[in-house]
């Protein structure tokens, strides 16, 4: 169980929003994307490592930046090989650091 950062309520850490006042939970706020979905970390992970080449995992992230970067230059086998590694490090993260690193690297 997590706190309301609002009014200090406890709710559950996969709430949305505190039941009691409605604010928006600050560890699922973090995985929202542009659209207001919750990005999951093992579906990140898969697509950088089978799609990572063509930066599948940062257009889903909400990171089309990069992703187009990515896809720029998959023929140099440079974005494959960040792919495979940005995806063992999403596995190997918790929910929480992951959902917190995107809400900082959203660019």
């Amino acid at each position: 169980m997590v706190y309301c950062s609002a009014c200090g309520a406890q709710i559950s850490p996969q709430a949305v929003a505190c039941p009691q006042c409605g604010h928006p939970n600050a560890v699922n706020s973090a995985a929202r994307g542009a659209t207001g979905e919750i990005k999951s970390r093992v579906v990140a992970a898969l697509l950088a490592i089978f799609l990572g080449h063509f930066g599948a995992h940062k257009f889903y992230l909400g990171q089309s930046g990069t992703g187009i970067l990515y896809a720029c230059f998959f023929w140099s086998g440079i974005p494959g090989i960040f792919g495979l590694i940005e995806g063992l490090i999403y596995l190997s993260q918790t929910d929480a650091v992951f959902s917190a690193k995107q809400r900082v690297r959203t660019f």
